[in-house]
């Protein structure tokens, strides 16, 4: 069976989300999606933390809870790739999350869209394989909150681009045909997650929400790393001010 037909709703899930996490008492109903440990310490520096409930995982995740201009919010860092990614998202539902923003790093399609610009994807390419488990076929997945996303981000008057954003498993896999066939059909960025998160979000009726800042260049002869691996720390905190300010206007 390919599995692109590996959508199965007739029949339930042998293990279910609620199998393995609980809700929890006072659980903040919007929540921020990092993929950078550091977040959590930038954010220890903007207001006071506590740390609610936890996941396990490959290793233990933390899951905090905030209060920022007077408003409730958690915040846990999540892990890359799609199975991981909603496999945490899954448990985040039934502990008590009604709207999640996820952020992080992206590498892009289009040479002209500097380092550090923010991103938000309007559709996904499914070259990955857990969102075919959450809806049927297709090759791209709309992102239904990337309107409201874009309305946020004006009202603060912040500088973004939007368009598609290729969801792919293989990082080291990603060739030049490949890339130049996801442009052709408008891809501006590439990611590891947004397609299976989407996908997921979709199925179990909760918004997600999500942009990616450009890091890392396909759009050149050669690879070009620009600020992989060297975000400066002042960076970070500017990504997550946005989320905070972000995510108390959702």
């Amino acid at each position: 069976m390919s599995i692109i037909h590996a959508f199965d709703n007739a029949s339930e899930e042998i293990l279910r989300p609620c199998d393995i996490a609980k809700p929890v008492e006072g659980f903040p109903k919007t929540v921020i999606a990092v993929f950078q440990p550091k977040m959590i310490e930038i954010l220890k520096t903007i207001c006071p933390v506590e740390e609610i409930s936890s996941m396990q995982a490959v290793v233990r995740i933390p899951v905090y809870r905030f209060s920022y201009r007077d408003c409730c919010l958690g915040l846990y860092t999540t892990m890359i790739g799609g199975p991981a990614a909603v496999g945490l998202l899954e448990e985040m539902i039934v502990k008590g999350t009604e709207k999640v923003l996820v952020f992080g790093a992206a590498g892009v399609l289009d040479r002209s869209i500097a380092a550090g610009h923010l991103i938000i994807p309007t559709a996904a390419c499914r070259d990955e394989g857990t969102s075919y488990h959450y809806l049927p076929e297709s090759d791209y997945i709309e992102v239904p909150t990337a309107a409201h996303l874009g309305q946020i981000f004006a009202e603060l008057k912040i500088p973004y681009v939007t368009g598609k954003i290729w969801t792919t498993d293989a990082i080291y896999r990603e060739t030049r045909s490949a890339a130049a066939k996801r442009r052709e059909e408008g891809c501006i960025a590439v990611d590891m997650e947004c397609a299976s998160l989407m996908a997921a979000g979709a199925f179990r009726n909760i918004p997600v929400y999500q942009f990616v800042y450009g890091e890392d260049s396909l759009d050149a002869a050669e690879w070009d790393p620009r600020s992989w691996g060297c975000v400066p720390a002042s960076d970070y905190e500017k990504y997550l001010r946005i989320a905070l300010e972000t995510a108390i206007r959702l």
